[in-house]
């Protein structure tokens, strides 16, 4: 079993403002935690966690860790180290800009068991990238990545649908891209327009229309077919629920929804079932059938409300998922009667 014990540092190191971006609000942490706050956080956590067996990783997000100095980094480094130590915590995880990747920061990193680097991408495409204000280039991504990989740190990729001037795709391409530095995770995220951020002034004077949820759903369920063709795994999609997302918090607008990843993934599969089942000679409003798929995408073939069990009961009389260790990705296999 997997535990996570995040340590939040927003803008902490950061010398760019990204036009959509407030950390502080996309954490819930309004300033970053001291080096005793940071014991406090993982010895409550740690509290909480049934130790046999299980695996534990801190990470370091809501900045740019890298882009603090040296010393920094090693100190909250450093307070890390005595849990690995008693193996409490297995590794470290931080998030970065790729544009602060280099020889001796990597060195520093791989020196206390960071064993991930996660890069905030964002876009591949150059004129977004300066649109948005990011500060850097696409050539610092493929950069960054390579020297994460000769480090033998995983690498993990972080990019946003709905971008300032982007289309589906645009965002298609990036994920091409993506899956040419082969990293060992990605992240998605739609973007979403945050009170006091430009991007929640392009929104007033009309500069910037975000997208729809619907709009969001077909984007992301796009970018994940490319990506489970390619075997890269996505361990998000979408933030976590918080008040900041409620009625009254610091949401302005945009395709919020806490579970975005499971109507995407109800897309991919109704596409899955609309171009391999359907087609077939034995569709019969009589039969029943049974549809054998992996158990890790069992919720997902159903679909978000069961949208895709009731949209197959306009072909069949009955319909049943059943859970199959014998079914990889997006394979099923169908019994009729």
């Amino acid at each position: 079993m997997h535990f996570n014990i995040p340590i939040f540092i927003p803008h902490l190191g950061c010398p760019f403002q990204c036009v959509f971006c407030n950390q502080k609000y996309i954490s819930g942490i309004q300033k970053a935690p001291d080096i005793e706050e940071v014991h406090a956080i993982i010895r409550q956590k740690l509290s909480t966690i049934n130790g046999h067996g299980a695996r534990v990783e801190l990470a370091f997000f809501g900045g740019s860790f890298t882009c603090l100095s040296l010393e920094e980094q090693r100190l909250y480094l450093e307070a890390v180290k005595p849990y690995i130590a008693e193996n409490k915590i297995n590794g470290i995880r931080i998030s970065t800009r790729p544009d602060f990747i280099d020889d001796e920061r990597l060195q520093l990193l791989k020196k206390f068991q960071v064993q991930t680097i996660e890069l905030g991408v964002q876009s591949m495409n150059e004129s977004t990238l300066k649109k948005v204000s990011r500060g850097h280039h696409v050539a610092d991504v493929r950069n960054a990545a390579k020297m994460i990989k000769k480090y033998n740190i995983a690498l993990g990729i972080q990019t946003m649908v709905g971008l300032p001037g982007e289309d589906c795709a645009m965002e298609l391409e990036t994920a091409r891209e993506v899956i040419a530095l082969h990293p060992d995770c990605v992240r998605i995220y739609p973007l979403l327009v945050l009170q006091d951020t430009k991007l929640e002034q392009w929104y007033a004077s009309g500069k910037y229309l975000p997208l729809t949820l619907p709009e969001a759903v077909e984007r992301v369920a796009a970018i994940l077919e490319m990506y489970i063709a390619n075997d890269i795994n996505v361990i998000k999609v979408g933030l976590h629920p918080s008040d900041e997302y409620a009625p009254g918090g610091k949401l302005v607008a945009g395709p919020f929804h806490p579970s975005l990843r499971e109507m995407a993934m109800t897309k991919v599969w109704k596409r899955n079932f609309v171009q391999h089942l359907l087609p077939t000679q034995k569709i019969n409003s009589q039969q029943d059938i049974t549809i054998r798929v992996a158990d890790s995408q069992y919720n997902y073939a159903i679909g978000y409300k069961s949208e895709n069990k009731s949209y197959l009961m306009q072909y069949f009389n009955r319909v049943r998922f059943l859970r199959s260790s014998d079914m990889q990705k997006l394979q099923f296999d169908v019994d009729y009667r």
